[in-house]
């Protein structure tokens, strides 16, 4: 765990292996309650190397001075990715 959200990675390693590789990372809101996007790909163990770039935001609560994970929403692809971007635009434009 992490107590500062600038601390906060799903990298994460298996028996030597990266098996999630963080690419990048955008704080949405910090506090009590933290939001961030992610940037990440998956170790294949099929072709020995890292998938295509995905993305997954995720919500983690600051208890007892460290941030726990509460939930995650993980975009499936990049069209996916390209519509949520694309109603939230347009929703932005409108307001």
């Amino acid at each position: 765990m992490a107590s500062q959200v600038e601390d906060i990675t799903i990298n994460y390693e298996e028996e030597g292996v990266q098996l999630v590789k963080e690419l990048d990372k955008e704080i949405l809101s910090k506090g009590a309650w933290a939001t961030i996007l992610f940037k990440y790909q998956q170790f294949d163990k099929k072709t020995n190397g890292y998938g295509q770039d995905l993305y997954t935001i995720r919500r983690y609560r600051k208890i007892g001075g460290e941030y726990s994970p509460q939930s995650k929403f993980n975009i499936s692809s990049n069209d996916q990715a390209r519509k949520i971007v694309e109603v939230l635009s347009g929703w932005l434009k409108e307001s």
